[in-house]
């Protein structure tokens, strides 16, 4: 039996572990087997759900074995929808001022953001915070007009970004004016979700330290959910995406009080 004082996380990992052998695991059992409260038992699933790693059913939870999504590099992606993110990151770039410090998370869409911040010559002393390698790099021949960050953390190839362990220290002691948030999926109940486990953790920490998280999506990304869940609807201040995002999910997030700017 796992010891009540276990560190969440790997209390989790372990919790995981029994639904993946059993296929299904009640309340009641995990709450007798781990030595922890009924109450902290559903805490715990709620997370594993988020993750995408299991399903709540009533009474317990069953692995969640749905298709799940195969991420595809960076170099895949950056020709879908190119003219929409085109716009959507010239949209974005419009509401950065100078002074400002800005998060710039990774992913093609939000590199049309950073080429569009660095096309902008009225611009100066912004300073520039990013976990994208490939990012980072577009701002040097544009310095000193931009101060530029980057997080630190490991190396993922697949989208060129930095990652736990050693990923957030930087944004722990961060106060940034605003985040240019990157996704693959946003959904009216369930989220802002994304396809990997590690980059939705970076994305966590990216909301936390910034006034105002700006949502940069194109349409094909409206009403999808994948398995990496990064935050609620409530949590973006804008979304900019696409005319081509689906009629019904649009109004559906605009019934939740979302402000979505259309490009």
């Amino acid at each position: 039996m796992a010891p009540s004082r276990t560190l969440p996380s790997v209390r989790r990992d372990r919790i995981f572990t029994v639904i993946k052998d059993r296929q299904f695991a009640r309340v009641t059992e995990i709450s007798s087997e781990f030595g922890i409260s009924e109450v902290t038992v559903r805490s715990d699933l709620d997370h594993l759900e988020r993750r995408g790693q299991i399903r709540r059913v009533h009474g317990g939870a069953v692995l969640d074995e749905r298709p799940v999504r195969r991420e595809r590099s960076f170099e895949e992606q950056s020709e879908e929808s190119a003219a929409d993110k085109l716009r959507i990151g010239r949209a974005a770039a419009e509401m950065v001022q100078s002074g400002q410090t800005v998060l710039i998370d990774v992913g093609t869409t939000c590199r049309t953001v950073a080429q569009a911040i660095v096309d902008r010559t009225d611009l100066s002393d912004v300073n520039i915070v990013t976990n994208g390698l490939n990012i980072a790099a577009m701002f040097e021949p544009v310095t000193p007009q931009f101060t530029v960050v980057v997080t630190g953390g490991t190396i993922r190839p697949l989208q060129h970004s930095l990652v736990d362990p050693f990923g957030g220290p930087v944004l722990e002691r961060l106060n940034a004016d605003m985040m240019f948030l990157g996704c693959n999926g946003v959904h009216p109940t369930k989220g802002v979700t994304n396809v990997n486990l590690p980059e939705a953790e970076m994305k966590q920490r990216m909301i936390a330290s910034a006034r105002r998280t700006i949502g940069v999506a194109d349409g094909s990304k409206i009403g999808q959910v994948c398995v990496a869940w990064v935050c609620h609807i409530d949590q973006l201040d804008v979304l900019i995406t696409s005319s081509s995002a689906p009629e019904k999910e649009r109004e559906l997030l605009l019934d939740r009080g979302l402000e979505i700017v259309f490009v």
